[in-house]
């Protein structure tokens, strides 16, 4: 079973205390306080009604403790594990009204996070055995950047960078906006310090000419070329940087791409196009 160690749940809290309160709107939960007792006590189950790899528990946890921190609330499948139809990913007891009131907000999290998770490890299982790794990119859904990048970790793969501040990826658009790849590379010689790594995205070999003549970039990024483009850059790069295929990265192609000896495969699918893994809350 892998050992995640989680991130604290400050970071998280911001993103689950906007959606309870999306959620909650002005008034709370009108339906619940309709109909239940004052200070109905009971136990629910978050169960898997498919089979995936676990992801959201502490979003989950969190958004139960959110709302009432006197909830007692167990994960029971830790992020990062696979789980199958029927499994208890997580048990919460304590007051009905409350348990209620967090249940769709904590669904979303788990279920959406879950989604992610199980959709990269079908990713890494397609290059396993080559020592290609798979990534995630910044195509995140605005506000939950953190929670995506964990659930991609959940499922096996690595992620890229979290924020314009990272690290310097020079594209398509800033290359032509700089004049060129020599005028682009040459401006990052000259300004970035030595802890800042450095990637540059190409199209074509006539590109990745330019790049090892001018030298002052640590990665390339391949971008929408060819098999068999990619596999003579591997070739001509001969490992001095690290090397990054994305573009038209599908699951069927994977196993091809990693056999051009990429270091990475990166792809945005992984959070913008996940599905949600069908999981339910059972009193």
């Amino acid at each position: 079973m892998p050992n995640f160690e989680p991130v604290p749940d400050i970071i998280l809290e911001p993103a689950i205390r906007n959606a309870i309160m999306e959620d909650l709107g002005a008034g709370g939960d009108v339906t619940t306080r309709s109909v239940l007792p004052a200070g109905r006590q009971y136990r629910a189950s978050l169960n898997a009604r498919q089979e995936a790899v676990v992801s959201g528990m502490q979003a989950a946890a969190l958004a139960f403790r959110l709302i009432d921190p006197s909830l007692e609330v167990e994960i029971e499948i830790p992020d990062g594990t696979a789980c199958k139809p029927g499994d208890r990913l997580m048990s919460v007891n304590g007051n009905a009204a409350s348990i209620l009131a967090a249940e769709r907000v904590a669904l979303n999290f788990a279920g959406r996070l879950s989604g992610t998770a199980t959709l990269t490890q079908s990713y890494v299982r397609a290059v396993e055995g080559t020592g290609t790794r798979i990534t995630c990119t910044r195509k995140t859904t605005p506000g939950l950047k953190i929670l995506e990048k964990l659930a991609v970790l959940h499922g096996g793969g690595f992620n890229h960078r979290f924020s314009l501040s990272d690290a310097i990826l020079i594209k398509d658009n800033h290359i032509a906006a700089a004049g060129g790849v020599r005028p682009v590379l040459e401006a990052v010689q000259r300004n970035v310090g030595h802890m800042v790594v450095v990637e540059i995205e190409i199209d074509g070999l006539e590109q990745l000419d330019a790049v090892l003549e001018v030298g002052g970039a640590a990665a390339v990024l391949f971008d929408n070329m060819t098999t068999e483009d990619m596999a003579e850059a591997v070739r001509r790069i001969g490992g001095r940087m690290k090397t990054e295929a994305s573009g038209n990265v599908r699951l069927d192609r994977l196993a091809e791409i990693a056999a051009t000896g990429v270091d990475y495969i990166s792809s945005g699918a992984l959070t913008h196009s996940a599905g949600t893994v069908d999981l339910g809350l059972d009193f």
